[in-house]
């Protein structure tokens, strides 16, 4: 079967009214549920005292929890215009290395709290650009993970880092497999040059492309390509040329964001010339053409943003209910706690969350005083824990049972969220959801509006909607 997959120019009166009924009835902002509560929840009153707390009980659980590690490596060498990470852009190296001191003193923090028979069954670099640093610098802050947790090495782990292609070659690919990376995360968003000149990131697609032969010769078992659509310059024929490239790729997951245009936070993004973004009914075809054109290539629509081959484990996770979504995306450990190392990095414990200093002056700061650097966090009362299971539920599975929400928190579902009822019922109405007295199940045309269907059961929504906290929804 062909890759080729059309919007039409020429599609009928009302698929064209149904989606600009969307567009006027769902234009909200929203947050894309990677946690709930959503960051913008946390507090400055969540005390490292709190966060040793809750280490403390995790330490004497009966089982306690495999641990998920996040490291934030905020340096990059280049400005992308549409970036909205926590980053520092420089060329100068030893800004990264003093960064590196900073860091191994919190790892070695958390390796003294942490029960050291807590197998690390996850671990990831983000940033950033983890790859600014180089592999001598690399293999230093694994030591220094080994050194103080118990890092696993058997094939159920998964440890993966972010790379910008433009930063390695094919001796650093090897050498990441040989320090036991086994997945691996490339920044590709698009390929077509008109878009990569308009967000000041131009590389070309044959790099890509050995760095994913040579990764594949080397045992690395997974490769994630980014794609970001709804960016600059970008049109159904130019993104539909770059998923085509992407397919050829065969990439094991895909990870395809839509771009969130928030210039009073993120500075860099006012470069970027507003009249050259898409419109809105754009974007949901970008959407729409990406879901089909995946869906026939053979890939797996895991949810929101991630696809995967069939045989990819989130897609058995998907199947067998341990899907979930986390501060990295979807992802199959569910059973994890989550300990986020390095400026702003987050991190999610049974009935917490919390994140460090956002700034590298903060950072360093609380380190040199023996302190943890965060600073802010929160405890999640019961309710939370419960609309943060039925949100997750709709974001990775599509489907909310009723029976099962009575079984876990002695409740009647529709009692507890009868004020909900009203929402539900416009979804209903608008075809994005069905639901009986057993269920709740997003339908074809509501998959493509998870972030609102699964606003409905935010209690913090009302404070949901500011234009410069979230993204539109479409």
């Amino acid at each position: 079967m062909s890759n080729i997959v059309n919007i039409r120019p020429d599609r009928t009166p009302v698929e064209l009214e149904f989606i600009d009924r969307l567009v006027g009835r769902y234009k909200d902002t929203g947050p894309r549920y990677t946690s709930y509560p959503t960051v913008i929840e946390f507090s400055e009153h969540f005390t490292e005292d709190d966060l040793l707390g809750y280490l403390e009980i995790s330490n004497q659980n009966e089982i306690p929890a495999d641990l998920s590690l996040y490291l934030h490596l905020p340096f990059c060498s280049h400005l992308c215009f549409y970036c909205g990470c926590n980053k520092v852009v420089t060329k100068n190296q030893s800004k990264a290395r003093t960064y590196l001191d900073y860091l191994f003193r919190e790892i070695t923090y958390y390796g003294d709290l942490v029960d050291s028979k807590r197998a690390v069954r996850q671990l990831h670099f983000g940033g950033g650009t983890p790859t600014f640093y180089d592999v001598e610098q690399i293999a230093a802050i694994l030591e220094g993970l080994d050194e103080q947790f118990y890092m696993v090495s058997d094939p159920s782990r998964d440890y993966s880092i972010e790379i910008d292609p433009r930063t390695v070659d094919h001796n650093y690919i090897q050498d990441l497999a040989s320090l036991g990376f086994n997945r691996i995360s490339l920044g590709v968003q698009d390929f077509d040059p008109e878009v990569q000149k308009a967000v000041h990131r131009i590389q070309d697609e044959r790099t890509v492309n050995k760095l994913v032969e040579q990764a594949r010769s080397d045992g690395i078992g997974s490769i994630n390509f980014d794609l970001i659509y709804g960016l600059p310059k970008q049109t159904i024929q130019s993104f539909s040329r770059t998923l085509d490239r992407v397919i050829e790729s065969s990439p094991d997951r895909i990870s395809v964001y839509q771009y969130a245009h928030l210039p009073e936070r993120f500075t860099a993004q006012k470069r970027i010339n507003e009249s050259d973004l898409p419109n809105t009914r754009t974007r949901l075809d970008l959407q729409k053409l990406t879901i089909e054109k995946l869906l026939v290539a053979g890939y797996v629509y895991i949810g929101m943003d991630h696809f995967a081959k069939p045989n990819d484990p989130l897609v058995k996770a998907m199947s067998d209910g341990s899907l979930r979504r986390s501060f990295q995306g979807y992802t199959t450990h569910m059973d994890c706690e989550l300990i986020g190392m390095g400026v702003s990095a987050i991190g999610e414990l049974e009935g917490c969350m919390y994140q460090n200093a956002k700034t590298l002056d903060e950072y360093y700061m609380d380190l040199k005083a023996g302190k943890l650097p965060l600073r802010k966090g929160v405890v999640l009362s019961r309710d939370d824990k419960i609309r943060k299971q039925v949100i997750m539920d709709v974001m990775c599975h599509g489907r909310v049972d009723k029976r099962a929400f009575r079984t876990l928190y002695e409740d009647d579902f529709d009692l507890y969220f009868a004020d909900e009822q009203p929402a539900l019922d416009k979804l209903y109405r608008d075809g994005l959801v069905d639901y009986g007295p057993e269920y709740i199940s997003v339908t074809e045309h509501g998959r493509y509006m998870l972030r609102n269907i699964a606003m409905v059961f935010d209690r913090y929504r009302h404070s949901l909607t500011s234009e410069t906290r979230f993204s539109k929804t479409v």
